[in-house]
């Protein structure tokens, strides 16, 4: 028999023996992988998986517009996230051996969504303790996240109704990050919260370059009732709800034509011969033991001894089993030559760095460390094992983010805007104010901020705001907010807030302001310690409001209907400024009901 047969048959051996080689429901007649489950109770609907497609890729679904789930789950990354940042790990020290590579969520909030110290990362994006899963072929694992705490039940995060008895991991993930104070959410953010801002928001205002499936439904400017509506039945805007438009569009990327692929199906060249040499000696080791094909992992929990039990105790933080202490979920192999870091940890970023690893002691402090370890390939067959994982398990639509796996660009993706320029005064102890500009200054962002960090504690500051560029890195004092006493203690620690909702007024696109922190301070020149500059290009995305209407919240534009009730009451029960529409301001109350209902009784013109 050939070479090329007789690997063939090991891997419709190996696929047999995981289950029948059905076509996948998205995955094109032929599939290696097997077909796609959708619970009963969350059934397939083109609606629904273009409303969680739109859902994962925007922004806008945390406290402060600046993660979306794709976030950290790039297509093009295998499903990861393509950023690396270092976190200090348990010990609070970069430069250590309990480093980790992890992903940047948001800079701590406290409830009212001010910028607070973390104690650990300050006043900079706090970063996750582990590195992110990739989402595609997450449909295939009853449990997910690294520790498993995303069961198979799915359970209504805001009744703790069971939604899903069984089947429901996906959904059970995509409602976690979004009130996460780490990755998405700020101190007690719920869900309340959370739908009364998607009420009022413009579906992927923030995200350019639209995918043309998106770009066709978005084209009669449709809000996000009337998504859920299409997808749903009827306008509600609820937590189980997201989860289950996210899980629907996350079934169908489905990566199932990588050569490997062709190759099982009968394609001798699909693969090269080193490849098929790299296949053939996988299928003969003890990777073949967790990383079995087609999903190229068994779905359970391993100890593989990456680093000592007590710096992360694992699936043992979900079961309260002992037994269970280190151990973590086998990740898939396909697309894993498209990932920027390995493991849980994040601590390998190249699949090279992982077979010596294989091959040895294992960190210390494992004493549960899996019985199959250590697991040597053979130095000379390391290339060819390589070249299989690397590039035989990646589907090219995954790589090049073709279809369904393609994506907008999101608004952290380009360019950055607000922008920080020159300038600055240092203050007392030589330190100068740091401006914090993260939030996207879009027409209509009512929760848009600017923070100060790094300036003198208990200070009294001002902020500048101008539509004349700086002169000699200072802003014109052509309007100033304040004043605004800045928390903290000490020298160089002093930090504060300042919101400045963005009026829905479409006369605002493409308009420069520029903002400066300024500190008093009697060690600065001038008594005045100065930040650095923000620059804010004003810019609408999707569709402009119009500020001529108060009342029209949400899409359809000009139109007053049941949408911009549900925006409006939503605003007002969350306290958000887009349901202040009369003075005073900055307070809620029977002034801002009547200047809507007189809004909406007269209607748009």
């Amino acid at each position: 028999m050939a070479t090329g047969s007789r690997n063939r048959a090991a891997v419709c051996a190996v696929v047999a023996a995981c289950g029948s080689i059905a076509s996948a429901q998205f995955g094109g007649d032929g599939s290696t992988l097997p077909a796609v489950e959708f619970p009963a109770e969350n059934p397939f609907s083109e609606a629904k998986r273009v409303l969680g497609k739109v859902l994962f890729f925007d922004e806008q679904l945390s406290t402060d517009n600046t993660i979306a789930c794709a976030t950290c789950h790039i297509p093009g990354r295998g499903g990861a996230d393509p950023r690396l940042a270092v976190n200090p790990g348990p010990d609070g020290v970069l430069g250590t051996p309990d480093d980790l590579n992890t992903s940047p969520g948001v800079i701590r909030q406290d409830a009212g969504e001010a910028y607070e110290p973390d104690p650990v990362f300050g006043l900079d994006r706090q970063l996750t303790s582990r590195s992110a899963n990739p989402s595609i072929m997450a449909m295939y694992f009853d449990e997910l996240f690294w520790d498993g705490r995303a069961p198979t039940e799915f359970v209504d995060p805001e009744t703790g109704a069971v939604v899903i008895p069984s089947g429901g991991a996906l959904e059970s993930q995509a409602v976690d990050p979004v009130v996460s104070s780490i990755e998405m959410a700020h101190g007690d953010r719920d869900w309340e919260t959370v739908t009364a801002k998607l009420e009022a928001a413009v579906p992927w205002a923030l995200a350019t370059a639209h995918t043309p499936d998106v770009a066709a439904v978005l084209a009669d400017q449709p809000s996000y009732p009337d998504l859920f509506e299409d997808a749903f039945g009827d306008p509600e805007i609820t937590a189980a709800r997201i989860g289950m438009a996210i899980a629907t569009f996350e079934r169908t990327l489905v990566p199932d034509q990588a050569p490997f692929d062709l190759f099982a199906q009968g394609d001798s060249t699909a693969m090269t011969p080193q490849q098929q040499q790299g296949l053939a000696v996988f299928l003969g080791s003890d990777c073949n033991f967790c990383h079995t094909a087609p999903l190229f992992t068994d779905r359970l929990f391993h100890n593989i001894g990456l680093r000592p039990n007590n710096e992360d105790i694992g699936r043992e933080g979900v079961t309260g089993l002992q037994a269970d202490r280190g151990l973590f979920k086998t990740p898939t192999l396909r697309n894993v030559g498209l990932k920027r870091t390995l493991m849980h940890t994040g601590q390998f970023t190249n699949i090279q760095q992982v077979f010596p690893f294989y091959a040895g002691p294992g960190a210390p402090g494992v004493p549960n460390r899996d019985p199959v370890l250590p697991s040597p390939i053979a130095p000379q067959a390391v290339p060819a094992v390589a070249d299989f994982i690397v590039n035989a398990l990646t589907d090219p639509r995954v790589a090049n983010e073709a279809f369904p796996f393609d994506r907008p660009r999101l608004h952290s993706e380009g360019p950055r805007n607000p922008t920080l320029l020159g300038g600055g005064v240092a203050g007392s102890g030589g330190v100068t104010p740091r401006m914090i500009a993260a939030s996207p200054p879009n027409v209509g962002n009512t929760g848009f901020k600017i923070g100060v960090a790094g300036a003198l504690a208990g200070a009294t500051a001002e902020v500048a705001i101008s539509t004349t560029p700086p002169v000699n890195g200072v802003v014109p004092l052509e309007e100033t907010s304040g004043p605004i006493v800045l928390e903290g203690l000490g020298i160089g620690n002093g930090y504060a807030t300042f919101f400045w909702p963005i009026p829905a007024d479409p006369a605002l696109d493409g308009t420069s302001v520029w903002m400066q922190w300024r500190v008093d301070d009697q060690s600065a020149p001038g008594g005045v310690a100065l930040s650095r500059v923000a620059r804010l290009d004003l810019f609408c995305g999707g569709w402009c409001p119009d500020a001529t209407c108060p009342a029209d919240l949400a899409a359809p534009v000009g139109v007053l209907d049941l949408s911009d009730i549900q925006a409006f009451v939503g605003a007002f029960v969350a306290g958000e400024p887009a349901a202040d529409l009369a003075a005073p301001d900055g307070v809620l109350d029977l002034s801002d009901i009547q200047a809507f209902v007189g809004s909406f009784t007269s209607g748009c013109p």
